[in-house]
């Protein structure tokens, strides 16, 4: 479970769903005898296929969390959207009476389902296919899986192994100082947006756009 107190719950599906899509990446985790077993792994969602959506994937035959883990144990899919370090320095109470300490601000989704594995040729190809298009479409001449060798590409194909996690829970978390006074979180949001770093300015835009809704 994902510890959420009530001020950062995210219960929207659809909001849940646009967060995993925004990210992309996820770490996978799975349960084996000898404890939790972890792969970062790019993860498409398909919303419609279940009450929750589907996710699908790949991983390396050569990964030994595919041999390691137990498939009657639920599998977890975490996408960390973005996150940020917020400085104590930024609160507006720090100058009125000190009583304020640093924490980290982020939004996260869990994902958790049983995770089904395959190796069919033209399934393999297809979520292989489909997984490609979906980061390829923001270029203007996206890279597609035939442009390669067709030796080339089957060599890959036999070298990885396919899966789906049909969605069975999901949990959202957005810890973006709503618990704190309004002078507060301005000042947060003023603090992040005006980082060098670019994930900090990510994050006073989330906060942004928390507060308006």
């Amino acid at each position: 479970m994902l510890y959420t107190p009530s001020a950062f719950r995210e219960d929207d599906v659809a909001a849940m769903h646009a967060h995993i899509e925004a990210t992309g990446l996820a770490c996978l985790v799975t349960v084996g005898a000898a404890g939790p077993l972890v792969s970062h792994v790019p993860l498409r969602l398909d919303r419609d296929a279940g009450p929750f959506g589907t996710l699908s994937g790949h991983l390396a035959r050569a990964n030994p969390q595919l041999e390691a883990s137990d498939l009657s144990q639920s599998a977890l899919a975490v996408f960390l959207l973005a996150d940020a370090y917020v400085s104590p320095s930024w609160y507006a109470s720090k100058a009125e009476h000190g009583r304020v300490v640093p924490t980290w601000n982020y939004s996260v989704v869990h994902a958790r389902g049983r995770l089904e594995l395959f190796d069919d040729r033209e399934a393999l190809m297809a979520q292989v296919a489909a997984l490609t298009d979906r980061h390829e479409a923001r270029f203007d001449a996206p890279w597609q899986a035939n442009d390669a060798p067709a030796d080339y590409l089957e060599r890959q194909l036999r070298a990885i192994v396919g899966l789906r996690l049909r969605i069975e829970a999901l949990e959202g978390k957005a810890k973006l100082s709503q618990n704190q006074k309004p002078a507060d979180y301005a000042g947060v949001v003023a603090g992040l947006g005006a980082s060098a770093s670019e994930t900090d300015r990510t994050v006073a835009a989330m906060m942004a756009a928390k507060r308006e809704d």
